[in-house]
Formats: C-alpha cells, sequence, structure tokens
C-alpha cells in the first residue's frame, strides 16, 4: 500500500515505523508542517509496562527510548509546609524533542519518506495515497474537513494550566500545592533529563485571575509563580515558549472523542481521535499504543481489506481506552474539587491523590473513603466488594453523562 501521514509526532511516527518492519513493501511518507527539530514541549511520562510493550515491537528504537530517559522513584506531595512520600512508584519520562528524533531516525533507517514543513489540510492533496492517517493532534484539520461524520465532540475542563519547564531536575514524581490569597495553586514536575523537568502548573480559573495570571506578561508570569513555589525549585527558573512575546499561552484541557474514528481510506491516530487529561500522565502512551494496533491491524490490507482493518483498529483500541478514559475523568474532577480534600492529613490527602481516579470517591465522604480503602487493603472481601462495584458505577454515571450529552 501507499500510506500517508499526516503530523510527525510520536504515533505517526512510530506507526511509519512498525508498518515498515511488518511489510518493507509498503510505501510510508510522514508530512510534517514544522520546520525538522521545531516541535514544542517538554518531557513526556511513560511506565515500565510501556518500555516492554515497545520492546516486544521493536527492540531498537525501545532501547534508544530507555538510553534517553530519566528514570524516577517514588512520589512525594509538597501541601503548604507538610510534605508526605509515597515510595515505590517507578516511572520514566524522557524529553519530547528526543524522542522525536529518536522515532524520526528509526524510521528513515527503514525507508520512510518524512517530509518537513508539508502541510496537508485536505485528502485532495493526496489522491494516490491507499491509507491516510491523521495523527495531527487535537486540531486535526483532517478530521475537522469531516467533522459530522466523525462525530467529533469536545469538552473543555475548568482549570486553566500551564506547561512549562525548569532547571530544577526533580528525581521523584512530585506534587506541590501552595495557598495564596486567591486560592490554591499547585503543579507536577518530574525529571526528564540531566538538566532539566517538566513541570505543569494547575489553579482554579478564581485563582489564576486573583493572581493577576490571566493577563501577566509571560515573563512577569514566570517570576511570580517561582515566586509561588520558591521552596520548591530552590532558586532554579521556570521556562515558557521562547517564542512568546504576550500573555503565558494557559489553556484548559479539551478533552475529545469521535463518534467514529475511520472514514473511506482516512483513519484517525492518537489525540486527533481521543484526548485523556494530562494529570493522568498517559498521552503519548496512549497515542503510541494506537500506532502498534493500526499497524497490526493493516499490515497485510490492501484496497479490500482495509475497511475491515480500519474496523477492527477502532474495536480494540475503544475497549481498551475506556477505563483510561474514565481514570482520566475523575482524576480532573479531583483537582476541580481541590478543596473537598485540600485540608485532610497530609497522608490521607496524598492516599487520595492516589485514588483519584475511582469512580466511587466523589461519591464517598473523604475520610470515611480512606478508612473503607486501608481496610479494604486488609480484607479480601472489602476488596472485592471494591473492585466490582467502582467499574459498575463508572458505566452507570458514563451513560447516564452520555445521555445528558
Amino acid at each position: 500500500m501507499k500510506v500517508v501521514c499526516v503530523g510527525g509526532g510520536p504515533a505517526a511516527l512510530y506507526f511509519s515505523i512498525l508498518l515498515k518492519l511488518q511489510n518493507r513493501s509498503h510505501d510510508v511518507t510522514v508530512h510534517e508542517r514544522n520546520p525538522a527539530g521545531s516541535t514544542y514541549g517538554w518531557g513526556v511520562t511513560y511506565w515500565p509496562d510501556m518500555l516492554e510493550r515497545l520492546r516486544g515491537h521493536d527492540p531498537d528504537s525501545a532501547a534508544a527510548i530507555s538510553e534517553a530517559s530519566l528514570r524516577w522513584r517514588d512520589g512525594v506531595a509538597h501541601v503548604g509546609e507538610r510534605t508526605t512520600t509515597h515510595e515505590g512508584d517507578e516511572g520514566f519520562a524522557v524529553g519530547r524533542h528526543r524522542l522525536l528524533g529518536i522515532l524520526a531516525r528509526r524510521a528513515e533507517s527503514l525507508g520512510v519518506g518524512i517530509e518537513y514543513g508539508s502541510e496537508i489540510a485536505d485528502l485532495e492533496q493526496l489522491p494516490d495515497a491507499d491509507l491516510v492517517v491523521a495523527g495531527d493532534g487535537a486540531n486535526s484539520r483532517l478530521r475537522d474537513r469531516h467533522r459530522d461524520h466523525f462525530g467529533t465532540r469536545s469538552t473543555q475542563g475548568r482549570n486553566p494550566y500551564l506547561w512549562l519547564g525548569t532547571t530544577k531536575v526533580f528525581t521523584s514524581f512530585t506534587f506541590a500545592f501552595a495557598e495564596t490569597a486567591h486560592g490554591w495553586i499547585w503543579c507536577y514536575a518530574y525529571g526528564y533529563s540531566d538538566e532539566h523537568s517538566t513541570c505543569v502548573v494547575e489553579c482554579s480559573r478564581d485563582t489564576w485571575q486573583g493572581l493577576e495570571l490571566d493577563r501577566l506578561p509571560q515573563a512577569e508570569a514566570l517570576r511570580r509563580l517561582e515566586g509561588i513555589f520558591a521552596s520548591l525549585l530552590d532558586g532554579h527558573r521556570l521556562i515558557g515558549r521562547s517564542d512568546l512575546g504576550g500573555p503565558a499561552p494557559w489553556q484548559t484541557f479539551r478533552t475529545l472523542t469521535n463518534e467514529t474514528w475511520s472514514h473511506g481510506n482516512l483513519v484517525l491516530l492518537g489525540d486527533a481521535a481521543h484526548t485523556t487529561h494530562y494529570s493522568i500522565g498517559a498521552g503519548t502512551t496512549l497515542a503510541m499504543q494506537d500506532a502498534m494496533t493500526l499497524a497490526s491491524a493493516v499490515a497485510d490490507a490492501d484496497a479490500d481489506t482495509l475497511r475491515p482493518a480500519l474496523t477492527r483498529y477502532e474495536r480494540t483500541r475503544r475497549s481498551e481506552l475506556l477505563s483510561v478514559q474514565s481514570a482520566a475523568r475523575h482524576s480532573a474532577q479531583w483537582y476541580e474539587n481541590l478543596p473537598r480534600y485540600i485540608h485532610l492529613p497530609p497522608a490521607h490527602m496524598f492516599a487520595l491523590l492516589g485514588q483519584r481516579h475511582s469512580p466511587l470517591l466523589p461519591h464517598v465522604p473523604p475520610q470515611l473513603y480512606y478508612r473503607l480503602d486501608r481496610a479494604a487493603d486488609q480484607l479480601q472481601s472489602l476488596r472485592r466488594l471494591k473492585q466490582w462495584l467502582g467499574p459498575r458505577l463508572a458505566r452507570t454515571l458514563q451513560h447516564r453523562n452520555s445521555v445528558r450529552g
């Protein structure tokens, strides 16, 4: 087949690698609208089970990604002057720029053509393609050309957030919650190299406006945030986008879904198909898992078997994403309802931070949930009840929300 990937992110690049490994006769080209090396972003996270999956699909790129990654252990939460640690958590992070470089070099070594500075906005630009993969992100132009067919829906979260870097290298996944005269503001931070960490700042809209973060120029906003998180940063600076001279690029998270993921020979991949809240640290992982499933589905396809292959891909990934999407929704809601948890004893608050994915938590008083959760760890019957009830409640609430929508 002649396959064209639109968008040069991790999902499209990894898909092109896997497709070539499975069948070298495929003609695969990736079109990226930006110049080579111009990507914006800090570090992305992944977990040990994902590294094993990468090794199973392509040991060469997995080895390069692992070597370029920073491993961190434990979770640390700073709540005002109080600190608590959860031991045993382990994960990895790699700079987005380095990840894209690794995948691009691997793809080109296998014969994939990568065309930078090439913007594709319409299928009419690709008349000879047998398969077009829209991996061009949540703002996909190819998808939006056919949004009525795809049934694209999006919902906006409540909290503004800002994606930053810092020269402070965190060796644990770190949360910091700071109280200001205008309410609480918090950040998630993790190292992704020997020189830098990602630092995502979030707060309620009232706090954002009260601190004037909605109108300060980026440089002044960063200095204000450095003051708020001074004890966390230990004198290190926060780093924003160098190409912006106006206000800092605050956003509210957009949860995006599609009723179907394909239209003729066009198929959606990664954020073009679905987004998951950044607080669960799974966006890049899920996009690359999409690539694994799509590559397997279409490896031996031709014009006559492409449609069932795309249907198989969508059905498989929809099923696999259900629990993750539920976890992401509840995680976002936990932060949007932070006052419900922030004044608990630090160990209790951090325990419920770890339980924020639970569909039960919003419906049970926090202290009662904490005691029940501790008891469930000791009593097998309670643990089974929790495991049985949680998914059923999640499905009921999801159905209720979809009916209301």
